[in-house]
């Protein structure tokens, strides 16, 4: 897997609207090439995340694999994805001082109602042909 070589891996849910243009702002701004993306539904993202042993079911949430080292999911995957974006978005780190309890509530609350605010969609987002390189097959 060279594609993946010093890559973190952002796992998320391809028919979420909000998930979708989320993925679509970190990639506008990952700058230093720190990412690759699969859909939760995908082959890969599935491969991914039965691996490491993570119930989808139990965790409705972005899931960010650092390989090697370790996974984060829910509201302590996006704030380091936000560190690994540089710039004004380390400040983000502030919200680490934020109870995780309360941090997750926020985020599980959002995510609960992403269908309902944000829309759905029927397939998977398909990147165009320049972007898809930053996608695993």
């Amino acid at each position: 897997m060279n594609k993946l070589e010093n890559k973190k891996i952002i796992l998320f849910d391809g028919v979420c609207n909000l998930c979708n243009s989320s993925v679509q702002f970190v990639i506008k701004r990952d700058k230093k090439d720190v990412f690759r993306y699969a859909a939760l539904q995908s082959d890969v993202g599935q491969q991914l995340v039965n691996q490491r042993h993570i119930d989808t079911s139990q965790v409705d949430s972005i899931i960010l694999i650092e390989p090697g080292v370790a996974y984060y999911t829910k509201s302590d995957a996006a704030l380091e994805i936000a560190q690994d974006l540089g710039g004004l978005w380390k400040l983000t780190a502030v919200f680490t001082w934020v109870p995780t309890s309360i941090r997750n509530g926020i985020y599980d609350f959002i995510a609960k109602n992403r269908y309902k605010w944000f829309g759905k969609q029927d397939t998977c987002m398909i990147p165009t042909p320049e972007l898809k390189a930053k996608f695993l097959d």
